[in-house]
C-alpha cells in the first residue's frame, strides 16, 4: 500500500477495494442485508432466517450459500441441521456497518435514501 500524500494513511491496494466492492455487493440486496443482519443479533437455521426475513426457504437457502462463499457468513453442522453464524471476530468491520446503518435506518423509519452525513466516519 502506497502512502496517501500529507495524510500519513495508507492507500488501500486494488485487490483490497475489489474485495470490499465485492462484499458491499453481496450486500445491496435488502433480503441478503435482512439476512446477514439477522445473524449478527444470533446464530440461526435456514427454517428459521426464512421465517424471520420472510423469504422462501430455498432463496434464503441460495442466499446463504453466496454469503458463505464470500466469507461474510459461515455454519456448523448441528445434527441435522445446518446453523449459520456471522464470524463476529473475523467480520467484526462488516458487522459494524450493518448494525450501524441498519439500526440508523430503522430510527429514522427507513428513508427512500441515505444522506450522505450518515456515511460520515464509517
Amino acid at each position: 500500500m502506497a502512502t496517501a500524500s500529507g495524510t500519513g494513511h495508507q492507500e488501500p491496494s486494488a485487490e483490497v477495494l475489489a474485495g470490499a466492492a465485492a462484499a458491499f455487493g453481496l450486500l445491496a440486496t435488502p433480503a441478503r442485508l435482512h439476512i446477514v443482519w439477522a445473524l449478527t443479533q444470533g446464530e440461526s437455521d435456514v427454517t428459521g432466517l426464512a421465517a424471520r426475513v420472510g423469504g422462501a426457504l430455498p432463496a434464503v437457502s441460495q442466499h446463504l450459500t453466496k454469503l458463505k462463499l464470500a466469507g461474510l457468513v459461515r455454519s456448523r453442522r448441528e445434527g441435522r441441521r445446518q446453523v449459520y453464524f456471522v464470524d463476529t471476530a473475523e467480520q467484526a468491520p462488516v458487522v459494524d456497518v450493518v448494525r450501524l446503518l441498519v439500526g440508523r435506518l430503522a430510527e429514522r423509519k427507513a428513508p427512500a435514501t441515505v444522506p450522505a452525513r450518515w456515511l460520515h466516519g464509517l
